[in-house]
């Protein structure tokens, strides 16, 4: 989870809305960095959720959901905020719970 949304991350740091709308290539990576996060949430177990409330285990998988069963209505404005504005606070709760799993 953490290194897919560190890729969508990089993938729009750096460029505007409009280049992300232009560039295919880089518009598709970012679908599929947000769909394998989304598998991913999805494939974390009950316990591990529910031991970490704090982490936003859903919003990941419903926007995998949105992106694979919804193509045609995808939003790229949200998923260029999304990357932009909430990643990073996903990654640092991820990495937390990484950490504490080592312990």
């Amino acid at each position: 989870m953490i290194d897919a949304a560190e890729q969508a991350r990089s993938l729009i740091a750096g460029i505007t809305l409009d280049e992300l709308e232009r560039d295919r290539q880089r518009r598709d990576a970012l679908l599929w960095n947000f769909t394998v996060l989304g598998e991913a949430s999805g494939k974390v177990s009950a316990e591990l959720k529910s031991d970490h409330p704090e982490v936003a285990w859903r919003r990941p998988a419903d926007t995998r959901n949105r992106i694979v069963h919804g193509y045609w209505s995808i939003d790229l404005e949200i998923l260029y905020t999304t990357a932009t504005n909430n990643l990073g606070d996903l990654i640092k709760g991820l990495r937390a719970v990484l950490d504490g799993l080592g312990e």
